[in-house]
């Protein structure tokens, strides 16, 4: 037996041999997959052996479906919002205590970090990411877990049935092997040839075979091996930074010591299934209850072809006392069946959270409501926010920064600066708190001291900064910089000088006059015109 670098054992040196060894290990959790999926959306995890003729059977229940897209969207909705960054940047307090000596350089600071996050922001609105994310999340309710894998072409969902994985006992991944069926004919060219030399022609069937990605962990790095029928892809080779890998194995509820999580819906299996039986029971017993049967007395005189061929309003021959109506008597039992599935479905839509929204049914939505849902969700659901805030969001965030900065699409920050750390999760959220709490300082300010305070205390551009960077809004070319401040008072107080002057001069100019005999200042006026002077 084989051993790795962080000692995990396995019999075959072969990828395919390790997947069917950690195969074992996933099988309890896919069947419970499979249960939870039969009773909301049986698509998510089919049963094993299934293509695309395989008919599924419907739930005569509907609200586990509808619990868990609801759920999904709830969830989608705070963890990629439209509106808002899910995440922000910050400084370690010592770098910020060097950093806030310099204001002007704080609010450069600022101003960057605002625009890293519009450019990672504005690629992922760009994207295809959400559409994928919503799957993913469906996987996590039913199923507990699913793989994600990021690159420039999207995001990409792996199933629980189509890949396994291996985790320390801290629960990081030290080790994902995913499976895919592909053609043979988009591999490279050598590795064709040794298949078909090693295979029989009429084995290959369709042309079609399972390639297997190995990623795994070392001790900076996840280093990844492709293979084919036991043959390794060299071009696939690669390596990724420990922090910035582009598969997440995400679980939506954790036990320690299993290395795949447990779902959502398992806690609520049992209203499920009983629910579904009882809905089956209404819906069947309901069929039954409506037929109804007429009978004819075999010794009366009516005859049964005449009632079956009389059309409405018909007159035929017969005795009313021959016929009588056959029904089934059991509404009293309905009404106990109806009451418990009732019963069980109020308790299924507060699990799911299909009584409780803080969304408005409006086009756009406010960071604040997506703040909301976020707390709803974390105090709802036992953390589980908290749990996909660590899992999915920081991993995301940091391989999208990964990727813009190896194509040269993020923003650069003032130099000789401490690279921030990335915040996710209700503390990203919080950016409106700041914001809205430096928005009551001023307000106090004001109401306490008066509105001019604000301007002989508050350093008001950098007020307004704060309040633009709270809210995401680049600044630049927007506020009036300290310069151009100082030139339009300077320009005002020149324009006042010259009014003022000018008023002095014709203020003067009417005084003088006052003073001076009409006579004088016609021959005045005469003397610079050229005509000759009026006698007194």
């Amino acid at each position: 037996m084989a051993t790795d670098t962080y000692g995990v054992g396995y019999n075959s040196k072969t990828i395919e041999g390790r997947y069917n060894q950690y195969a074992r290990d996933r099988e309890l959790f896919l069947e419970r997959g499979r249960d939870c999926a039969q009773f909301t959306i049986p698509t998510l995890i089919p049963d094993e052996g299934h293509s695309s003729t395989t008919r599924f059977s419907t739930p005569y229940q509907g609200i586990g479906a509808r619990g868990v897209n609801n759920l999904a969207s709830k969830l989608l909705l705070t963890l990629l919002p439209p509106n808002a960054p899910f995440f922000r940047f910050s400084i370690d307090n010592f770098a910020l205590k060097e950093i806030e000596e310099d204001e002007n350089l704080k609010t450069e600071i600022d101003k960057g970090l605002v625009e890293v996050e519009k450019a990672v922001m504005e690629d992922i609105e760009i994207s295809s990411d959400r559409v994928a994310l919503f799957e993913a999340i469906k996987h996590l309710i039913v199923g507990g877990n699913v793989l994600l894998f990021v690159d420039k072409q999207g995001l990409r969902v792996f199933p629980l049935d189509r890949y396994v994985c291996k985790r320390d006992p801290m629960g990081n991944v030290i080790e994902i092997i995913t499976k895919e069926t592909i053609n043979i004919n988009i591999l490279p060219e050598n590795i064709r040839e040794v298949i078909y030399k090693t295979t029989n022609p009429e084995d290959i069937g369709d042309k079609t075979c399972d390639l297997y990605t190995c990623v795994k962990r070392t001790k900076n790095k996840f280093i990844v091996i492709q293979e084919v029928k036991g043959i390794e892809i060299p071009e696939s080779g690669g390596s990724y930074p420990v922090d910035k890998s582009p598969y997440m194995s995400l679980r939506m509820i954790r036990v320690d010591g299993e290395n795949y999580g447990r779902s959502y819906t398992e806690e609520y299996l049992g209203d499920l299934k009983s629910l579904e039986g009882l809905t089956k029971a209404i819906v069947e017993g309901s069929s039954a209850s409506a037929k109804t049967l007429f009978m004819i007395s075999p010794n009366g005189t009516t005859r049964a072809r005449a009632i079956a061929q009389s059309e409405n309003g018909a007159i035929i021959e017969g005795r009313a006392d021959d016929v009588s109506v056959l029904q089934v008597q059991k509404f009293a039992d309905f009404r106990v069946a109806q009451d418990t599935a009732a019963s069980i479905e109020q308790r299924l839509s507060y699990a799911f959270l299909l009584n409780a929204s803080v969304i408005r049914d409006s086009e756009r939505t406010t960071a604040e409501e997506v703040r909301l849902t976020a707390d709803e969700l974390q105090s709802s659901l036992g953390g589980i926010y908290g749990i996909l805030s660590q899992e999915f969001q920081l991993p995301f965030v940091r391989r999208k920064i990964a990727m813009l900065e190896k194509a040269g699409k993020l923003p650069k920050l003032p130099k000789n600066v401490v690279r921030p750390k990335i915040v996710t999760g209700l503390e990203a959220l919080g950016r409106g708190n700041d914001r809205n709490r430096l928005v009551q300082f001023l307000q106090t300010l004001a109401g306490t001291l008066g509105a001019e305070s604000i301007g002989q205390y508050v350093n008001v551009s950098e007020a307004i900064a704060r309040l633009a960077t709270a809210d995401g809004i680049e600044v630049k070319g927007l506020i009036k910089s300290p310069e151009e401040l100082q030139a339009e008072v300077q320009a005002q107080q020149q324009q006042q000088l010259e009014m003022q002057q000018s008023q002095a001069v014709t203020n003067a100019g009417e005084t003088i006059a006052g003073n001076i005999p009409p006579e004088t200042i016609g021959r005045t006026l005469a003397r610079q015109q050229g005509l000759p002077e009026t006698e007194e």
